[in-house]
């Protein structure tokens, strides 16, 4: 596609209807304006995010408008979506809720937390319920191995967590009560809201809740008591 071609690309000739439309239009070009001329190739991975705080998932109209956008291929794009574990290919639930199970978790618990939540509701892996309120994934790593074995629902953290209070967690979040993240905002964003925010659309929400926990911090704190610091690098 040329250029001229491209700056014709509309969100409503994607197939979304001209209001929606106009708002994705504006917000892709936002997204887009933050690189420098030339790379806005880049734009493609904030832009997934965008195209599924509006559809839940990467749908094939969120690729072909990806694609005309940048210049890309759909098989372009579909290959970034299909690499990165954040983007679904399906439509996710309301609440999108992930599992650890790598070494760390399952030695704590993240198994035994894996099968009560999937018996729970009904689902396997990457399944999303029947009503579209939640989904399921087993995921390989949270990044908080200090609070193991840990669940995030839409990206928020729900730390040191046993297969009963997960359970529970689920069962508020299949009744439509707000939950409180562990550490994060104090009440939890959906799935889309969430996914807007990853597409750099601040939420006002970073200063909430607790950020980072005594377990995180406690290196630091043991460093500073001893006078630990970072090696020199020798001069040569």
């Amino acid at each position: 596609m040329s250029t001229t071609e491209n700056t014709r690309a509309t969100a409503a000739g994607a197939g979304y209807d001209p209001e929606l439309g106009a708002r994705l239009d504006a917000d892709i070009e936002q997204i887009k304006s933050r690189y420098p001329a030339g790379h806005e190739r880049s734009a493609l991975i904030p832009m997934l995010h965008l195209i599924q705080s509006i559809d839940g998932y990467v749908s094939p109209r969120g690729i072909a408008l990806c694609a005309e956008k940048l210049d890309l291929t759909r098989s372009e794009v579909s290959a970034v979506a299909t690499f990165y574990s954040q983007f679904r290919r399906h439509p996710a639930g309301q609440y999108h809720v992930g599992v650890c199970t790598n070494a760390l978790c399952a030695v704590m618990g993240g198994d035994d937390v894996w099968r009560a939540v999937s018996a729970h509701t009904g689902l396997g892996n990457d399944e999303t319920s029947e009503d579209g309120r939640v989904s399921l994934e087993r995921v390989e790593c949270n990044a908080a191995c200090d609070y193991a074995p840990v669940v995030m629902v839409n990206w928020e953290f729900f730390d040191n967590q046993t297969p009963d209070s997960a359970v529970e967690l689920v069962s508020r979040l299949e009744r439509g009560e707000d939950v409180a993240p562990t550490r994060g905002p104090e009440t939890l964003p959906t799935f889309r809201q969430n996914e807007r925010l990853l597409a750099g659309f601040e939420d006002g929400l970073a200063d909430e809740g607790v950020g980072a926990g005594e377990p995180s911090l406690l290196g630091l704190r043991i460093a500073r008591e001893r006078g630990w610091t970072v090696p020199k690098e020798e001069s040569k």
